[in-house]
C-alpha cells in the first residue's frame, strides 16, 4: 500500500508533464499555422485591391448601360402610349362629330 502511495503521485506528475509538453508543442504549431494563414490572407487582400479599379470600371459601365436602356425603353413606351391615346381621341372626336351631325 505504501508503494502505491509513493509510486502513484510520480506517475501522475509524469503524465501531467507529458500533457503540458504536448500542449506547448500544439500551441507553437498553431502559432506557426496562424502566421501562414495571415500571410495568405494578406496576399489575397493585395490581389483584391489590385482588382478594385477593374470592378470600379465595370460598375460605372453597367450604370451607364442601364441608364441608356432605361431611356430607350421610356422613349418606346411613350411612343406606343401616344399612338394608342391619339387613336382613342380620334374615335371619340368622330363619334361626337357624327352625333352632332345627326341632330
Amino acid at each position: 500500500m505504501s508503494f502505491l502511495l509513493e509510486f502513484l503521485p510520480i506517475i501522475i506528475y509524469v503524465l501531467l508533464i507529458i500533457i503540458l509538453i504536448i500542449g506547448i508543442i500544439l500551441a507553437i504549431k498553431c502559432l506557426v499555422t496562424l502566421d501562414k494563414v495571415e500571410k495568405v490572407v494578406d496576399n489575397v487582400n493585395e490581389k483584391v485591391k489590385a482588382l478594385d479599379g477593374l470592378f470600379h470600371i465595370i460598375d460605372k459601365t453597367t450604370d451607364r448601360i442601364v441608364l441608356i436602356t432605361d431611356k430607350v425603353v421610356e422613349g418606346i413606351t411613350s411612343l406606343v402610349a401616344n399612338i394608342f391615346v391619339s387613336k382613342k381621341k380620334e374615335t371619340k372626336k368622330e363619334v361626337t362629330k357624327k352625333g352632332a351631325n345627326n341632330k
